[in-house]
């Protein structure tokens, strides 16, 4: 599964997902809620690029 990353620095890694947001291990970018955002600056999904 491809990781994504916010500007600041924080990387989105499917295999490990964003548990203390309610994002279970294993969720795809694809499958991450449009609301989703990032869990340390607050950046929407479209700030991030995939690494």
């Amino acid at each position: 599964m491809k990781k994504y990353e916010c500007p600041c620095g924080y990387v989105y890694d499917p295999e490990v997902g964003d548990p203390e947001n309610g994002i279970e291990p294993g969720t795809a970018w694809e499958d991450l809620p449009d609301d989703w955002t990032c869990p340390v600056c607050g950046l929407e999904k479209d700030a991030f690029t995939e690494i």
